[in-house]
């Protein structure tokens, strides 16, 4: 299998490793990455343009690069008929690029590919939506430090929290768009549960904890859901969680295996 990388970054560098690998199995053509980029994460070349890196003709593109890179390239790859996985699910909380992003792949031979990230349960949460939710809870607590260059350091000041501390309350929308590099698994757990509007966010800056907690609740006709994982930031960027690029291995995984589960 070809792929090709939105992003030159942490994840982009982790999911370039797997696939070095599995060498029988998959690899990576090039990457787009930023102006500022001057090595690739990888063995594979950087390119400067979206026409450059789909002109590898792969069977899939990955996003690993954040929002803007959704924002920027996600229809156009999907238009250009290639399958899209998108890493940073908190771009799609942006109702207009929610319903560009869908256009483009249901008018193309195209799919978009969500993985689960940090979620815990979230296999259970879709199928569970078949027999009606009522009520979907999501509680994110990370060290205060993973929380610098978020909203949170206008409110508090995060050198000097001592207890587990409420950063912020409402609704998955407002923390995918407000959090963006810190709160996908809200929006993940929005599109696979009941929405971006009626799913409730708690998100807490905890000196305790040395990985990321996410804790889910969820109550409807197919009965109660509680799961809570601890997962360990990403080596290179402690916003992120490395299930988030375990979960891509996962989908990857996926599309080359005989059996899936």
């Amino acid at each position: 299998m070809k792929i090709a990388l939105l992003g030159n970054g942490a994840i982009a560098k982790l999911v370039a490793q797997f696939c070095a690998e599995r060498p029988a199995k998959y690899q990576v053509a090039a990457a787009l990455g930023l102006p500022s980029d001057t090595a690739s994460v990888g063995a594979h070349p950087l390119v400067a343009t979206l026409p450059e890196l789909l002109a590898h003709k792969p069977d899939l593109v990955v996003e690993a690069a954040g929002h803007g890179a959704v924002k920027a390239h996600g229809a156009a790859v999907l238009r250009a008929g290639f399958n899209l996985i998108i890493v940073s699910t908190g771009s799609l909380a942006d109702q207009a690029l929610w319903d560009e992003i869908k256009a483009a792949a249901e008018n193309s031979t195209a799919q978009v590919k969500l993985p689960a990230g940090a979620l815990p349960g979230v296999d259970s949460l879709a199928a569970g939506k078949l027999a009606g939710i009522d009520r979907v809870e999501l509680k994110s607590s990370k060290p205060p430090k993973a929380w610098s260059g978020t909203p949170a350091e206008k409110t508090h000041d995060l050198s000097k929290i001592t207890t587990p501390t409420v950063i912020f309350s409402g609704n998955a929308r407002e923390a995918a768009l407000a959090f963006p590099k810190n709160a996908n698994v809200a929006a993940t757990a929005a599109l696979a549960g009941i929405g971006f509007e009626k799913t409730r966010v708690t998100l807490v800056a905890d000196p305790n904890v040395t990985q990321n907690v996410h804790r889910l609740e969820a109550d409807g006709g197919f009965g109660s859901l509680r799961l809570e994982i601890s997962a360990n930031p990403s080596p290179d960027n402690p916003k992120t969680s490395h299930m988030a690029a375990l979960s891509i291995m996962r989908l990857l995984e996926h599309e080359t295996a005989a059996i899936v589960i």
